[in-house]
């Protein structure tokens, strides 16, 4: 750890954030990494870099042991990361050892909303898409993949039922300042 001039430590911890809040959650990671001024890993940008496809259309055309397999390749060098704001599946965490093993490293922040404000969300996001049975199937189908990483220990989950954007933003990291800088 780095220690300050007024006496703090600063962490070389890792902020990972997970969770599902709506269908574009990358947005507010990287928002959160460049206030923070750290790098910005997604692993979903990973594995599309590796693949040339995205991650849902791995799942849709190779099945899902496909993507696990990608999965563990890029985790295992996202584990190497030091002092960044690393954007991860619930559903990657929940089904590995990725999760404890990121614990040692890193603080696991859970974006969570209630259902109501998710499908919100949801729909202004997708637009006339939403209302595609297929399309809000899947966007469900995520929902529910996402919010498996609830039932995980250690998770610090924080609720923008009622947040706009600038909100969500803000009282990450808020949290992170209580929780990655400890007084000495």
């Amino acid at each position: 750890m780095v220690t300050t001039a007024t006496g703090l430590q600063i962490t070389e911890r890792n902020l990972i954030v997970t969770g599902y809040v709506e269908p574009n959650k990358p947005r507010i990671a990287r928002q959160v990494a460049q206030q923070l001024r750290m790098p910005f890993v997604d692993v979903a940008e990973l594995i599309e870099l590796r693949t040339g496809d995205s991650v849902d259309v791995i799942r849709e055309q190779y099945g899902e042991r496909r993507l696990k397999t990608v999965e563990c390749e890029v985790m295992e060098e996202v584990l190497l990361h030091r002092k960044a704001v690393i954007r991860v599946s619930g559903s990657t965490l929940v089904h590995s050892e990725h999760y404890e093993r990121l614990q040692q490293t890193s603080i696991i922040i859970c974006l969570v909303a209630r259902l109501d404000a998710v499908l919100q969300r949801m729909h202004m996001t997708l637009g006339a898409r939403y209302h595609n049975p297929y399309e809000r199937g899947a966007q469900l189908g995520n929902l529910q993949r996402e919010w498996l990483v609830r039932k995980k220990e250690g998770l610090l989950e924080l609720d923008f039922t009622y947040h706009d954007e600038a909100s969500m933003i803000k009282d990450i990291l808020n949290l992170w300042q209580e929780v990655a800088i400890e007084r000495i």
